[in-house]
């Protein structure tokens, strides 16, 4: 699952942090026939709760061990030698390792939730202030419903009711808890998708959530304007057809009656024209403290943009009707990732895009979710349309159905200024990028488990594989592990080079070497990354621990020397920031690197196919595309050569 990692700096260590602000709480909502309120917590969704463990605090001991045999891999061995002694520095009896683990245990016992949970959502999300494209949000593309290709309103109004039958199970709180091996997760992420929204503010970003009884709209975007569509009229929710075009009305006129479509969405299409307005979504792309002052002189100028702006943010979520057709799969992911950064609003918990040839994929807010209830939500709504499962409704013969409105904005000289610099940024930002698609049909997920391996860890090595035959050298690592076990839980940081891997990619590199012996030590390097990321799901992880300590230094304290060692931050530079989401009803999904000479590396392991998401600033893309799609077909030869024996059929 994806998140945005951080790396903490000496300036940045002591910012003061603050617990993240929520505007208002969540609510319950409708069904498709009614619109009943339920009390939180008392569904089946929320019930395990008050059961869940808290996010355990490692001891110091354990932290360091971990830590140093991270490190061990990634520097030579006078630096090692350093560490070492720095390590040893900061755990001894009575030392700063123990004083600031002190401080940590009494800082959990004023926290009612976790201790991580106010500074991470702070500091690593609403209080960065960087824009969240490219950096933050992160994107879904789907695979076609070949009906629907070229039918854009018809695909859009799928998506959207079945969106809507998924938000009726979380507001309702029917559905089952998300589960890890039949254990329930923590499910406090629900809370922030459906009509939820990032708000602009300085010094840090706060999230709106709105009643979901008192607003069933979705706010729908074409050629960078906005329309409201009500999508439950007299407690009843419309249905597919009525959302898309299928309400037949006549019009007595004179001595004929003149009959015609009144139309959802393909209103929406005629509206628009074919002008592109003036773009207000791209005051989403500028930096958070630009968009907070813009936010605030654009509400200032009239009630208008004040009411429109309230119409966007308590929307359930965002649809964004776009005119490009991507066929590609970078073409795809591009659009998907950022398109023109005009025709979105990339503070909504989530957009459903939808292109003219009939192509989709999403776009997730991830400051209060991770990839996992996002992810869930397309699953489940593509399963279920694939299925024929979904509950589309049957359009009422009287419904007096209004057209959906038109959102507008009074803009000032100095704000439609505003947007020209916005766009400029953004087109400055994204021009830096290069994103290029790996596609590999060779085998997948299947073939792997029949290997004996855990798929997870095989792309791992897969991806470190690619990456020394790219620079001739292993670099840190980060692999997003979910600590969602625990309650108020998000992530921890697999590190995935250990000494295991980096022998086992110099052996690949051998060709004096059989198969078997590089069999032999894949498995020992897959064995090893899959025992650290066992260790970070259960919270034993090194980096939000020492995140942790290192946050309770007081001003002017003195960082203790394992923080300033040169380790630390090399360990922690993260050269392939990495994640994996798969599902056979995606066919792509990713985000933007996290430093600048590294690359956002997403991944999907489906039945058949590995599929990786190369994003950097015109690093070496296409070497590690071809050297991905090599590495596997490398791979397959080694770990065929020791696989285990199949198991006999009784």
């Amino acid at each position: 699952m994806h998140f945005r990692v951080i790396r903490l700096t000496n300036s940045t260590a002591t910012r003061a942090l603050k617990p993240v602000s929520v505007s208002a709480a969540p609510f319950a909502t409708s069904t498709r026939s009614s619109m009943p309120a339920t009390s939180l917590n008392s569904g089946k969704l929320y019930r395990a709760q008050a059961s869940l463990p808290r996010l355990p605090i490692p001891t110091l001991e354990e932290t360091c061990a971990t830590y140093l045999k991270s490190v061990r891999p990634l520097v030579n061995d006078a630096d090692y030698e350093k560490t070492v002694r720095a390590v040893e520095e900061f755990k001894r009896p009575g030392g700063k390792g123990e004083e600031l683990q002190k401080r940590l245990t009494a800082h959990d016992q004023t926290k009612s939730n976790s201790w991580l949970i106010d500074w991470w959502n702070s500091y690593a999300y609403m209080g960065y202030r960087d824009p969240v494209v490219v950096w933050v949000n992160y994107f879904f593309c789907f695979v076609d419903n070949k009906k629907l290709l070229n039918k854009p309103a018809a695909r859009a109004a799928e998506l959207i009711t079945g969106a809507m039958e998924f938000r009726k199970l979380v507001v309702s709180e029917e559905l089952e808890p998300d589960t890890a091996r039949k254990a329930p997760l923590c499910s406090e992420q629900y809370r922030y998708l459906f009509n939820s929204t990032r708000i602009p503010k300085l010094p840090e970003d706060i999230t709106r959530n709105s009643d979901p009884a008192k607003n069933n709209h979705i706010a729908v975007m074409r050629h960078n304007q906005f329309f409201i569509l009500e999508l439950v009229v007299d407690g009843r929710q419309l249905s597919t057809k009525e959302i898309e075009s299928e309400i037949n009305t006549t019009i007595p006129l004179h001595s004929f009656v003149l009959s015609f479509v009144f139309s959802q969405l393909l209103k929406i299409y005629q509206l628009a024209g074919n002008t592109k307005d003036i773009a207000v979504g791209a005051f989403t792309t500028q930096d958070r403290d630009s968009w907070a002052k813009i936010r605030e002189n654009l509400l200032a100028v009239s009630p208008k943009n004040q009411a429109s702006l309230d119409k966007i943010e308590t929307a359930a979520f965002v649809v964004c009707l776009d005119d490009a057709k991507p066929v590609t799969y970078e073409q795809r992911s591009h659009k998907c990732w950022v398109g023109d950064g005009k025709n979105r609003f990339f503070d909504k918990s989530f957009q459903f895009i939808i292109f003219d040839n009939g192509v989709a994929g999403f776009n997730g807010e991830h400051s209060m979710m991770d990839a996992t209830p996002t992810s869930r939500l397309c699953e489940w709504v593509l399963d279920s349309l694939a299925k024929g499962t979904i509950n589309h409704g049957t359009p009422s013969a009287s419904a007096a159905l209004s057209a959906p409105k038109q959102l507008e904005f009074e803009l000032t000289p100095a704000l439609k200024e505003e947007v020209q610099v916005a766009e400029k940024k953004f087109a400055e930002l994204v021009g830096q990028h290069d994103l290029q698609v790996a596609v590999f049909e060779g085998y997948g997920k299947n073939l792997i488990k029949k290997f004996g391996c855990s798929p997870d860890a095989y792309a791992q090595m897969a991806i470190q594989l690619a990456y020394y035959k790219t620079y001739g050298v292993c670099r840190a690592t980060y692999e997003s592990a979910q600590t969602k076990k625990y309650g108020y839980g998000r992530t921890e940081t697999g590190r995935s080079v250990s000494v295991e891997s980096v022998a086992w990619v110099k052996a690949m590199q051998d060709a004096s070497l059989s198969a078997q012996t590089k069999g032999e030590l894949g498995r020992k390097a897959i064995a090893s990354q899959s025992s650290y990321m066992a260790l970070a799901v259960d919270g034993k992880g090194v980096d939000r621990h020492l995140l942790g300590l290192r946050l309770l230094l007081k001003p002017g304290e003195e960082k203790p020397s394992i923080f300033t060692d040169p380790s630390y931050t090399l360990s922690s530079h993260w050269n392939l920031s990495t994640s994996q989401i798969s599902s056979e009803h995606y066919n792509g999904y990713g985000w933007g690197e996290v430093v600048a000479d590294g690359y956002g590396c997403a991944y999907m392991v489906n039945n058949n196919v590995l599929q990786f998401n190369l994003v950097s600033k015109f690093l070496q893309n296409d070497v590690m595309k071809y050297n991905l799609l090599e590495a596997l077909r490398e791979m397959r030869v080694v770990f065929e050569a020791t696989a285990p024996p199949p198991k006999a059929k009784l």
